[in-house]
């Protein structure tokens, strides 16, 4: 099989990732629950991945790194955590559903929510508007937010960024302290190159929302609430040690192999399937193919032809892995023309090959000649 569906799970992982999680299977317990060896072996592993995350993107506090099952988890904590009735929050109709639903959900809440079609957000500023939220990097069209810019107008008004970070971590470097980002919400399946079922959220100092869930946390059993500080009020339950010892081995590869080489190495690869492909008369793309900062998303249609028939295609005569449909952002589509139709999308990664991608310029052409 020829993986080309990164942006939705990274399919290849490092060597020492897979390691990890299988060392941490055979002796890793509970942390925070127990005194023996294996629960204390599980606490030294997450401080010591708080620490790397922390590091990672420059936020200089390893409380405030709080582990999640996945971006949405983390986007549903720093959401409804810290909206309240009558607070207002900007964000975009570009949204993926894990920033649109639970923005959503606290409209019905009493908080009053602005939708734009783009970034530019400082003019609908309010005097109740208390945060924004907004994706870094698109994952239908790969283009990428200017942060710094967002940063400095949220700082300027005094107002909370919430960065969805889902498909940029891992490829671009992110200074939380430099771009004054509040909170940052990730997953490690995608870009972090970790296991599914593992993600992040990081709080600025100062920042401080409402557990989403309420649970055992190891400390402070006899409280009817969550313990105070942090991370342990927003860490409810037993947390995914063995995943988590994959992403910190995954966190290691990455910093040992350089952000930058890695996204450099994934978009010469979307590269060249771009310029196989721009000319052929049937393909559509979307998303602006001239930017100087991208993710290695190529995203089209081929002519007319439902996307999902095209992807059913790729894997059953190709054996290649798209993703193709909505992409769980439906302003997107709504934006592009597409709800019915759906995009095909292929998203790369530095593992990929060259051979690889020639493999899928010739199965598109092939496909667009007979649909022609």
């Amino acid at each position: 099989m020829i993986y080309f569906d990164t942006a939705a799970t990274s399919y290849h992982k490092p060597p020492q990732t897979a390691s990890a999680v299988y060392n941490a299977l055979l002796g890793t317990g509970s942390s925070g629950r127990g005194e023996h060896g294996a629960s204390l072996d599980a606490s030294r592993l997450l401080f010591s991945l708080r620490k790397e995350v922390s590091d990672f993107f420059n936020l200089q506090n390893p409380l405030n790194v709080v582990f999640t099952s996945n971006s949405t988890e983390s986007l549903n904590i720093a959401i409804q955590g810290l909206l309240k009735p009558g607070d207002h929050c900007i964000s975009s109709k570009l949204e993926h559903n894990s920033v649109l639903r639970p923005l959503y959900y606290m409209e019905k809440q009493g908080v009053e929510a602005t939708f734009l079609d783009d970034d530019n957000f400082e003019e609908h500023i309010k005097k109740n508007t208390k945060a924004v939220v907004f994706q870094h990097a698109s994952n239908v069209t790969g283009n990428v937010r200017d942060i710094k810019r967002i940063g400095e107008i949220c700082k300027k008004h005094n107002l909370l960024f919430i960065l969805d970070a889902a498909q940029s971590a891992g490829l671009i470097p992110i200074d939380m302290k430099e771009n004054n980002i509040s909170v940052l919400c990730a997953s490690g399946h995608k870009g972090l190159l970790a296991p599914q079922g593992t993600g992040i959220i990081c709080l600025a100092p100062g920042v401080f929302p409402e557990p989403l869930k309420y649970g055992g946390s190891g400390v402070e059993s006899f409280s009817k609430d969550m313990p105070k500080a942090l991370p342990e009020r927003l860490e409810a339950g037993t947390l995914n040690a063995h995943g988590l010892a994959g992403l910190k081995a995954s966190l290691e590869y990455i910093k040992e192999t350089g952000q930058e080489n890695i996204l450099n190495q994934a978009n010469n690869l979307a590269e060249i399937f771009y310029q196989g492909i721009k000319d052929i008369p049937g393909i559509k793309f979307y998303g602006d193919y001239n930017s100087n900062l991208r993710i290695p998303i190529i995203s089209f249609n081929i002519r007319d032809i439902f996307a999902g028939d095209i992807a059913d295609e790729l894997f059953e005569r190709f054996a290649i892995a798209v993703r193709a449909g909505a992409h769980c952002a439906p302003g997107v589509h709504e934006y592009f023309g597409t709800t019915k139709q759906g995009i095909v999308r292929f998203s790369f990664s530095h593992f990929n090959t060259e051979d690889e991608v020639l493999e899928g310029i010739r199965a598109v052409r092939i496909l667009e000649e007979e649909y022609r």
